[in-house]
C-alpha cells in the first residue's frame, strides 16, 4: 500500500465518523467540543479497563480456583 492510499483511507474513515455521529452538521467549535468530550470518555474507559480488569480477572481466578479445588503454590 502506498502512502497516498493510506491517507485516502483515513480521510474516508474520518468522513464516515462525521456522517455517523452527525458531526458534519455541527459548527467547527461544536465539532471540537464533541470530539474532545468523546476522546475524554474513550480515554477514561481505556484507562479504567487497563487498571481494573487485571484485578478482577485475578480475583475471579482465585474465587473459582477455591470453588473447584485448585490450589496455587503462591496462595496464602
Amino acid at each position: 500500500m502506498d502512502l497516498r492510499r493510506v491517507k485516502e483511507y483515513f480521510s474516508w474513515l474520518y468522513y464516515q465518523y462525521q456522517i455517523i455521529s452527525c458531526c458534519a452538521v455541527l459548527e467547527p467549535w461544536e465539532q471540537s467540543m464533541f470530539n474532545t468530550i468523546l476522546l475524554t470518555i474513550i480515554a477514561m474507559v481505556v484507562y479504567t479497563a487497563y487498571v481494573f480488569i487485571p484485578i478482577h480477572i485475578r480475583l475471579a481466578w482465585e474465587f473459582f480456583s477455591k470453588i473447584c479445588g485448585y490450589h496455587s503454590t503462591t496462595a496464602n
